[in-house]
């Protein structure tokens, strides 16, 4: 609450035209007449200069609601919930997350001549001439709670902006003088060790870890700087530097991972180590040169958030059990597949953590090592010096390893070198890139690994995709129509004729306004089975045995994902975004 909650001074002719707030709510049957005596006199002879909605507010007699709703009638304008606000913000460009804090205004629909506002204080004639200022149009402006405005204003927004505003508006400004600047590497070194720049780049990456962020990605266009975050999966664009400050940010970057900041024409990669908010944070940046400046992309990898648990990721019991089947064989392939980001490593290394025991040795060859693990030894590939997979993993079967964690499966030379490892004794582990389970197979064969020492080796693939999880504070139950469940394949997962309660995503300040906060896997696992075994030699298609697969009893991804639609835990148009299916 603040002042803009109670009416702007009036002259007596003015005061006389219009109700008084507190009357507003008593005749509203919001108030007792008793207690609006007992704020006016607390407010005339407590010394109390707080506006009479504060006060009523303060003490508990009236909601803010109640208080907003009654300024509308007052000042003569519409009340306007935060549900009508909108989802993407307006006017970005042209005005500022300070200015917007501090006016309590909100743009929030716009047409050809009319510029919609939601204002906290209705009387604030000041906001509405510096809106006709920006935009040129006809404002109409429609009263809502204050909170409700400021959530929505970090929330369209981005947190940080006023922050990221700020640094960029400091001193170093007057030195940032971009095409120039980009020539000489000594200025860009100076110019990257200003306190404005680290302490910028600084806010960056703690936003970003606030934000739950997976990727920090800096992109810089023709006419200005994009910085986006990666949260649950999805990129969200936030308050950005200005273009002018570009090369700073970006060397300021490349210092901390120690890497050359003269080479602008070559992509490079590298590592920051820091220490935020008591946690251990690395940094895995990646550079590469684009049209406009040099695009970089820092990945958070922060071992602290990574939930080594099966359960926790989302497996349900009966693709972990054959899972852990598979783990526990002593010798043999097992594969994690999916596309980039589908959480392959992660379920690795939980793999990893269960076997990881006195007794059994285990060796990786990882490019490149994102988390290091006590008791693991782990190598880093490095191709520069010739230290591929595929020459990593010829010494390292002589040293004597249980179990062998292959980062990824790229070429037929790693692929052979994991088959002769299998053949020899050893449990290998690796990835793939491939869509489902059973694909995996033709994927390998394809490669050129061949069919009878597939059939001898291979334990059994899993497939992941990442879904995003429902936030439990503001989900929203719902009751399917009967044709949609049947539609989506419910139906085969219910009890004929049931209808589910299914949940939506809203949007709280708990999850910064998204619906949803954080992801788990759904899941496929197929072991193979000697009659896939025998599908495999005779050069069965994927799809040959994914019904094979199926009638043995695997679940596909796709139900699996519908699972957890009926337990309330994700949607069912995240369950279609991930398998593309249904």
């Amino acid at each position: 609450m603040d002042p803009a909650l109670a009416q702007a001074p009036q002259s007596a002719g003015a005061q006389n035209a219009r109700p008084r707030l507190g009357d507003i709510l008593v005749s509203r049957g919001r108030l007792d007449p008793q207690q609006l005596e007992r704020v006016l006199r607390l407010q005339s002879t407590g010394g109390r200069r707080d506006p009479i909605g504060v006060l009523l507010v303060t003490m508990g007699a009236v909601s803010a609601r109640d208080v907003a709703m009654a300024l509308a009638e007052q000042s003569g304008l519409d009340f306007v919930e935060s549900s009508a606000f909108p989802e993407i913000p307006i006017l970005e460009e042209q005005i500022s997350a300070r200015f917007l804090r501090d006016a309590r205004a909100l743009p929030i629909a716009e047409d050809a001549e009319t510029l919609t506002l939601a204002v906290a204080d209705p009387y604030d004639q000041t906001v509405e001439h510096a809106f006709r200022l920006v935009s040129d149009r006809r404002i109409v402006r429609m009263v809502a709670i204050g909170s409700d405005v400021d959530a929505a204003i970090e929330r369209l927004y981005g947190g940080g902006r006023a922050d990221v505003t700020e640094l960029a508006d400091g001193a170093i400004e007057a030195r940032l003088d971009g095409e120039a600047l980009t020539a000489d590497v000594q200025q860009l070194k100076d110019l990257a060790s200003e306190a404005p720049v680290i302490r910028l780049v600084s806010l960056l990456i703690g936003n970003a870890l606030e934000a739950r962020a997976s990727d920090i990605h800096i992109e810089p266009f023709e006419n200005r700087l994009v910085v986006r975050y990666r949260i649950d999966g999805v990129l969200h664009e936030i308050e950005s530097p200005p273009k002018r400050m570009a090369a700073a940010v970006i060397s300021r970057v490349k210092i901390l991972a120690n890497l050359d900041i003269a080479e602008r024409r070559l992509p490079q990669d590298g590592r920051i180590r820091l220490r935020v908010q008591g946690k251990d944070i690395d940094l895995r940046v990646s550079t590469v040169p684009t049209m406009h400046g040099e695009s970089v992309v820092m990945r958070i990898l922060d071992k602290g958030a990574v939930a080594l648990n099966f359960a926790r990721l989302g497996f349900e019991p009966n693709v972990l059990n054959a899972f852990q089947r598979a783990i526990a064989e002593p010798n043999g392939i097992v594969l994690v597949t999916g596309p980039t980001g589908s959480g392959k490593t992660t379920t690795l290394y939980t793999a990893l953590d269960q076997l990881n025991k006195p007794e059994v040795k285990i060796l990786t060859v990882e490019d490149p090592v994102e988390y290091q693990m006590a008791g693991v030894n782990q190598i880093q590939v490095k191709p520069q010096i010739d230290l591929t997979f595929a020459n990593a993993l010829r010494s390292i079967v002589r040293q004597d390893p249980d179990v062998i964690m292959i980062g990824e499966i790229r070429d037929l030379e790693t692929a052979e070198i994991a088959v002769q490892a299998a053949l020899t004794g050893h449990l290998v582990l690796s990835t793939l890139h491939t869509n489902d389970a059973p694909s995996t197979v033709s994927r390998l064969l394809d490669m050129g690994v061949e069919d009878y020492l597939l059939t001898s080796t291979l334990v059994g693939v899993l497939a992941q995709r990442l879904v995003r999880t429902l936030c439990d504070r503001c989900r929203e139950p719902y009751q399917p129509e009967a044709a949609f469940v049947e539609e989506v394949g419910l139906a085969r997962l219910l009890e004929h004729g049931a209808r589910p309660t299914l949940y939506r995503a809203v949007g709280c300040r708990e999850c910064s306004h998204t619906g949803f906060n954080g992801r788990m896997c759904i899941a496929e696992m197929m072991p193979l089975s000697e009659a896939l075994r025998r599908l495999i030699m005779r050069k069965a298609s994927a799809s040959e045995l994914r019904q094979q697969a199926l009638a043995e009893g695997m679940e596909s991804m796709y139900d699996n994902g519908l699972r957890k639609v009926l337990a309330g835990v994700t949607t069912i148009e995240e369950v279609l975004r991930a398998t593309r299916e249904g």
